[in-house]
């Protein structure tokens, strides 16, 4: 996911990715078809600690499980009625945290004395489905996944009722986490600009706090510290992190990412009917999105820089939220029409490269563009259900099946 070569033995050549067609009107037959797919995609290959891969066959990606990834599509298996799959991948996330309690607790401490640790020493982004720390050297220092996640599972209690107590240690390790850390410049989405405050990872900061103070998931001093969190990162948003009246990349940017479509939805960190979220929806649109599909951000390089499924159904989401329901039906079909013979969704399609000359050296590193991505799979899944194009009684002939 990142724009940066890194340092590695020597490259493995490899086919291009195969283009892919779209454009076409997808009926709602082939629609069917790919959420069924999609959802024993997504069931299947949850490992049995619970963890969802964010790819099975993608080189840099095998055998590790990212937070902001999995978090997104453990919220989508939720909503498609995948009640046990979300809550074990949940169960999951929340023994990640306890089994890092006294780290946790001693980056808060020396964050409080005024000695943050070093990024180097910060929680990683991604875990082995063991729930271990990967090791081999990435980009590792992220916020967002430990938001998203205490979102993910607000969501889920909110949608199948009962009681988020089995979560509460790793709920509160996490808000500990976040209300000493989230003004900490980290590694964006994409593990890029570590240099940088970014916009969307504290919108999902944010969603994450605000979420688990509302369902009573963590109490007293600790929750008048989340509150009083949000309250500063809202603030720092409106002061720092928007330009002429949108959302922007990070503080004090003027540029835009595609992932900042999320904040607006399904993340509601700003009201879908706000100046500032009609504002972001057009600035998307009229700066990433060509002939439907949306890019990363200008300037990406990564396998050339192409469109990406997911993004797509994040602007898709926005759009709906904020009473488009014709172009979040574009973004649906669009997203379908990426899917291989096999019905797999891809990270990214070669439509409209920004930096053509940038696919071949990644395809040389990595192998071709990671297919199928669960992440895309999901946020399918979760624009389709929302949209009302795929209804999750229909999925019932894609059981949850045994765990790999």
């Amino acid at each position: 996911m990142t724009d940066t070569l890194p340092a590695s033995e020597a490259p493995d050549p490899a086919l291009a990715a195969p283009d892919v067609a779209t454009g076409a009107p997808v009926d709602a037959d082939v629609i069917g078809e790919l959420a069924r797919g999609s959802i024993r995609l997504i069931a299947d290959l949850q490992t049995p600690q619970g963890a969802y891969p964010a790819s099975p066959t993608f080189s840099a990606y095998v055998g590790y499980s990212w937070l902001r990834d999995g978090s997104f599509i453990a919220d989508a298996a939720s909503a498609a009625g995948l009640v046990e799959s979300a809550g074990r991948f949940y169960a999951w996330c929340a023994d990640v945290m306890v089994r890092r309690a006294e780290k946790i607790r001693w980056i808060v401490r020396e964050t409080a004395e005024g000695r943050p640790p070093a990024p180097s020493h910060m929680l990683p982004a991604r875990f082995t489905f063991d729930g271990e720390d990967g090791a081999d050297e990435w980009w590792d220092f992220q916020l967002d996944g430990y938001g998203t996640w205490l979102w993910a599972l607000v969501e889920h209690l909110d949608r199948h009722g009962g009681s988020g107590e089995a979560f509460r240690e790793g709920v509160e390790l996490t808000a500990d986490y976040l209300i000493a850390s989230w003004d900490r410049p980290c590694y964006d989405w994409w593990e890029e600009h570590a240099q940088h405050v970014h916009v969307s990872t504290l919108a999902c900061i944010a969603a994450g706090l605000d979420a688990v103070a509302r369902a009573g998931l963590i109490a007293g001093e600790r929750a008048d510290r989340a509150r009083s969190a949000l309250e500063s990162i809202r603030e720092l948003v409106a002061e720092r992190g928007t330009a002429d009246g949108h959302l922007i990349k990070w503080l004090g940017s003027t540029a835009v990412d595609g992932s900042l479509a999320a904040a607006i939805a399904p993340l509601g960190f700003v009201d879908p009917r706000s100046d500032v979220a009609r504002a972001t929806i057009e600035v998307l649109e009229s700066h990433l999105s060509v002939d439907g599909g949306v890019h990363r951000y200008l300037g990406d390089t990564f396998f050339g820089g192409g469109q990406w499924p997911l993004l797509t159904c994040f602007l898709g989401l926005a759009h709906l939220a904020a009473g488009d329901r014709a172009r979040a039906d574009e973004c649906l079909e669009w997203a379908a029409a990426t899917a291989t013979a096999e019905l797999h969704l891809p990270e990214q399609v070669t439509h409209h490269l920004i930096a053509p000359r940038m696919e071949r050296p990644w395809i040389e590193r990595w192998g071709t563009v990671a297919t199928p991505l669960l992440w895309s799979h999901a946020m399918f899944l979760r624009l389709g259900i929302a949209l009302g194009r795929i209804d999750p009684s229909d999925l019932a002939s894609a059981p949850e099946g045994e765990p790999r």
